[in-house]
Order: structure tokens, then C-alpha cells, then sequence
């Protein structure tokens, strides 16, 4: 059923790819009211998650922070869709890093330096590595999850792939990045995942008590990897643009958790700054933290 599903979607999903931005968001503003209005999908996870992460706001400003990520919500689902046929061209003008951010890439790459990039489900996540790829002289390395369905996460592994973007399993991370210290990386960890509470460093975020994936901290310090952290900001439906700073140059000297502070804090930040574009319906406040026997 799996293989049926994928061939009888492939040909829409291209079909869909090769309509112009405006036709692409006009069927996301139909799907916005079929997903918000008709069906609700996970409408009770997005509620509570936006009400116990900012309990000052008011009832009608956590309605209007849910409407607003569910139009955004269905637009990503688009913008996913485009990247199939998106030219390189068409893609650098919709998604880009500014001029200092790509200097600072451009510096680490004069110096033979690989480094470790950290971010958030925050904007388009997975248009961010393509301008990477195009613009930038090191290899990009993006972990990830694979999907249970085998066709659609070959699927999205040609998607997030199509401009040199290497994907990496996240339970082979460590082994890949030691192996490809032969040349000079830029390896991505999506920080606002949610990991096993036993395994997880744990911090005060969006008013919650909340597991952090410790990888990132740990790989960084054993390799001694400098840390970047990269922003996504919409400017307008459809165009986003990109910031990194670097977070520390020398993880392996810093104390235990504060490299998992540090890009905590600065997600939380441009998450306050633009809520409705960060990913409320992942259920990332399902664990409790384990208490201390």
C-alpha cells in the first residue's frame, strides 16, 4: 500500500511543484480552511502549547498566533512541494543568507574549518540548506529522521538533496561527521527536537520545563567544532532571509550545558520575535523531567 500511495502522489507532487508561487498560495489558503476550520488538525496541541508558553497573552492573541501558523503552516507544505522543479536562481531570491552571515562562512572556509550549524523548526527549515549549498564553499550535511514510509523519505531525501546538500541519519551522526573529516563540513542539528527525558539536558524554555537534545553540545565539544547558530526571518510570504552568528569558536573549553544554553536562549528569542512560524504542532512537551532518586 505504501508503494501504491507513493506513485499515485509522485505525478500530483510535481504537478503542483510546476505552478507559480501566487497559484501555489491560493491552494494554501483553501487548504488553510479545510486544516483550520473543517478538520482542526492537532488544533488542541497548537492551543495549549501557545497558551503555557506565553500565559500573559490574551485569549484572542493566542487565536490570532494560531491562525496565523496555520496559514503558515499550509505554506510551508508548499514551498516543500516547490523545491522538486524551483531553479537555483528562483531559489536564492526566495531564501538567502545576508552578506555577513555568508562572510562568516566564507572565513571559516579560508581556514579549513568544518563547522557545527544549529537551528530551530523556526521559518522554512527545509528551504534553508539549498542557498547554503549554492552559496557557500563547504559541504553541507543536514541530519535527519527517516521516515517510516521508504518512498516518501526517498522522496524527501531528493528533495532536500537536489542543489548537493548531504542528508545523514541522525542515529549515524557522530560516525558520519568523524568520517568525513577529510574535508571541510557544515553539519546541521535541528536543536528543538524532543529527546528521551533520561538523555536530555534540561532548561526553562517558552515558560516550560523542557528536554534539549544534548548531540549538538557533545559532538561540538568532542571535535572541538565551532558552533553557528542560523535564524530564519520571513520577510513577506514566500521570501525569508537567514542570519548566523557564531556562538563559540572553541566548544571544548566551554562548561557542561552552557553550549545547550546558549542556542536555546537565542531559539527562544527570534521565537518570541516571530511565533506564528515556529512548529506548534509538534507535541514538544510530551516528557516530564525524570526526578532525581
Amino acid at each position: 500500500m505504501a508503494a501504491v500511495a507513493y506513485f499515485i502522489a509522485l505525478p500530483f507532487i510535481y504537478f503542483i511543484s510546476l505552478l507559480p508561487f501566487p497559484v501555489l498560495y491560493l491552494l494554501s489558503d483553501c487548504v488553510y480552511f479545510l486544516l483550520y476550520h473543517c478538520f482542526g488538525y492537532r488544533k488542541k496541541v497548537v492551543l495549549e502549547n501557545l497558551r503555557k508558553s506565553f500565559p500573559k497573552k490574551t485569549d484572542a492573541e493566542i487565536d490570532l498566533i494560531c491562525k496565523k501558523f496555520y496559514h503558515y503552516l499550509c505554506d510551508l507544505i508548499f514551498e516543500v512541494l516547490k523545491i522538486a522543479t524551483i531553479s537555483k536562481k528562483s531559489m536564492i531570491r526566495h531564501c538567502s543568507f545576508d552578506a555577513e552571515s555568508l562572510a562568516l562562512f566564507s572565513k571559516y572556509a579560508d581556514e579549513g574549518k568544518s563547522v557545527i550549524m544549529v537551528m530551530g523548526h523556526l521559518g522554512n527549515w527545509e528551504w534553508a540548506g539549498h542557498p547554503f549549498s549554492l552559496l557557500c564553499r563547504q559541504q553541507l550535511v543536514v541530519l535527519y529522521h527517516p521516515l517510516a514510509n521508504k518512498y516518501f523519505d526517498g522522496l524527501m531525501i531528493r528533495l532536500r538533496s537536489r542543489f548537493g546538500t548531504r542528508m545523514l541519519p541522525m542515529k549515524t551522526a557522530f560516525r558520519g561527521i568523524v568520517a568525513s573529516q577529510h574535508e571541510t563540513t557544515a553539519t546541521v542539528f535541528i536543536s528543538d527536537q524532543t529527546p528521551m527525558p533520561e538523555t536530555a539536558y534540561w532548561t526553562m524554555f517558552l515558560n516550560q520545563d523542557t528536554p534539549v537534545f544534548k548531540g549538538t553540545e557533545q559532538i561540538s565539544k568532542k571535535l572541538n567544532l565551532p558552533i553557528v547558530y542560523c535564524k530564519i526571518v520571513r520577510k513577506k510570504r514566500g521570501y525569508y532571509k537567514m542570519y548566523a552568528t557564531t556562538l563559540t569558536d572553541n566548544p571544548a573549553a566551554t562548561a557542561e550545558g552552557e553550549i545547550s544554553e546558549l542556542h536555546t536562549r537565542m531559539l527562544e528569542k527570534d521565537i518570541i520575535a516571530q511565533p506564528e512560524i515556529w512548529l506548534w504542532s509538534h507535541r514538544r512537551w510530551k516528557y516530564k523531567r525524570p526526578q532525581v532518586k
